[in-house]
């Protein structure tokens, strides 16, 4: 179902044309965009892929605007899967768009670092700004012919798919750390979890501790109001923020008010 984004809500209020078509690449669509003869196409964000034919229409090519520091992370969830890898750095790039996916040369960069504690949703509040103010330099460089297209290594690639039920639960095998990139990079969306009497729990925020213990993957060890301790394979992964299926998102304290969490289990993990 189409709706309304921003771009089109302030376009509208500034009285400018608004063309919102649900198949960009159906033949008439394309004679539209080609009687407005653009300087240049701006795709932020875009769900559909661009045909030769259009790419080719305006007079700059069409500009994409990639939340990673390409070629690293191409693909649909560049941000998330930043996090969960651990990175120390990201960034926006700006980018001539070609038929691949996330294959043009790019055009300008801004890195920005990503702290240990800094999840999903606060990276992508602070490189919505950064990429506007990139697109906005790159469009003015462009203008003035000061960007040298730089092409892509291609072995330094790598892709950040989309998300699914198992790429989001959380694996005890893995370490307490990697058990805490993968909570804050899929937080608040779209969220990782892990398995509980066969019900979903979400994880909304975590912490971790390099302790070593005895237990195995999964083992609960204690419930206190600060989180829930468990044992994975490198250190014990702490549970801040939960969701049980039925109830509010919620801290752990507030959880343990009202209900209770067992101790001494052990969590399924994945075979």
């Amino acid at each position: 179902k189409l709706r309304k984004s921003e771009v089109k809500e302030t376009a509208e209020e500034l009285g400018l044309t608004v063309f919102q078509p649900d198949r960009i690449k159906n033949k008439e669509n394309i004679e539209i965009l080609k009687k407005y003869a653009p300087d240049v196409i701006v795709v932020v964000a875009y769900g559909q892929i661009l045909s030769r034919e259009l790419l080719d229409i305006p007079k700059y090519g069409c500009i994409n605007v990639h939340a990673s520091l390409l070629p690293k992370l191409r693909g649909a969830a560049p941000l998330n899967w930043s996090i969960i890898n651990g990175e120390p750095k990201t960034g926006v790039t700006t980018m001539q768009m070609d038929v691949g996916l996330d294959t043009g040369d790019m055009l300008l960069k801004s890195e920005v670092e990503i702290d240990e504690q800094m999840n999903f949703g606060q990276l992508h509040d602070i490189l919505m700004h950064v990429g506007a103010e990139l697109l906005a330099e790159t469009l003015d460089k462009i203008e003035k012919g000061e960007i040298v297209p730089e092409k892509q290594d291609d072995s330094l690639s790598n892709y950040a798919p989309m998300f699914n039920k198992d790429n989001q639960r959380i694996n005890w095998s893995k370490s307490a750390k990697d058990i805490h990139n993968l909570v804050r990079g899929l937080s608040p969306w779209p969220t990782a979890y892990f398995v509980m009497d066969g019900m979903s729990v979400k994880v909304y925020e975590s912490s971790y501790l390099d302790e070593t213990t005895e237990h195995e993957p999964g083992y609960v060890l204690k419930v206190e109001r600060d989180g829930i301790y468990v044992a994975t394979g490198a250190g014990i992964a702490v549970i801040k923020e939960i969701q049980i299926p039925g109830k509010n998102r919620m801290k752990v304290e507030a959880y343990l008010r009202g209900n209770t969490f067992p101790e001494h289990i052990v969590l399924p993990i994945i075979k």
